[in-house]
């Protein structure tokens, strides 16, 4: 039997949401098939046990495994935790320094809140990035060369791997598809993988940026380990063996809602 076998047609149909805008939420289903929240619960319960969705705050996204959502369908999967976590990365950069920001949704909203910073040095893989931070006059950005990935427009290759590895900076920025309670960050791509290895190994600082939907998530190419991360900025960090594991390696944890999710999950 397939996950999606002996569905109802409220659940196909819900699916069918999620496929085509990355995220659905309990209130906006309620709403649509006129029923009640708690009857959407039971529904997106079913789903995530079945793993064909994945829970998120206040909804659900489609579960992952070998491939990811469409890059347009994550720029609105939890897009209220991702600019929180990326006004409080911003926070940590202090102005006149060199950073590293690769591709991502979350490394994007990074980007966004770095706008009041002054005499910033920023190399990229990311062109959205790129095109945010080009306008500042005080900003000097350099994007790697190579491949672009029409989806998202990620510059991926050896060419910006070897680019990457004639600089040195103070603050790699860095976000990843999925990270194990093990410690492992994980993503779809080995190409995108082998330029965010030569950023991390370049930078004397690494802040991982990842929303909490994150951990748990599954995806097939290993990015990094978690001892090779100085700061993790989430929203909230609901796992403890993850809690735990920073609290061993020294790595700091920045919580950005740190009350986002717990109550919303209980519900669940």
């Amino acid at each position: 039997m397939t996950p999606t076998e002996a569905l109802s047609q409220r659940q196909l149909d819900i699916v069918q949401i999620a496929r085509e805008v990355g995220r659905v939420s309990v209130d906006d289903l309620a709403r649509r098939f006129d029923v009640s929240p708690q009857t959407i619960r039971k529904d997106l319960n079913d789903l995530c046990d079945r793993r064909v969705l994945s829970r998120t705050h206040g909804g659900a996204v489609i579960a992952s495994g070998v491939a990811n959502l469409s890059y347009e369908a994550r720029r609105f999967v939890d897009l209220d935790e991702k600019r929180a976590i990326g006004e409080a990365a911003a926070a940590l950069v202090p102005d006149g320094t060199s950073l590293f920001i690769n591709i991502g949704t979350t490394t994007e909203e990074v980007a966004n809140a770095l706008v009041g910073h002054q005499n910033m040095l920023v190399i990229t893989n990311n062109l959205n990035v790129a095109m945010q931070l080009c306008r500042l006059e005080t900003f000097e950005v350099i994007v790697a060369g190579g491949p672009i990935r029409r989806g998202d427009g990620a510059v991926v290759g050896e060419a910006a791997v070897d680019l990457i590895r004639q600089f040195k900076v103070d603050t790699a920025v860095i976000g990843a598809s999925a990270i194990d309670e093990d410690g492992s960050l994980l993503d779809f791509d080995y190409r995108e993988v082998r330029v965010a290895q030569a950023i991390i190994e370049n930078a004397r600082r690494v802040i991982l940026v990842a929303d909490s939907s994150k951990i748990g998530r599954v995806a097939p190419v290993r990015l990094a380990r978690f001892d090779q991360i100085d700061v993790l900025v989430t929203d909230c960090l609901t796992s403890q063996p993850l809690r735990d594991l920073c609290r061993a390696k020294g790595i700091e944890v920045v919580e950005a809602m740190p009350e986002s999710r717990d109550a919303e999950r209980d519900g669940m």
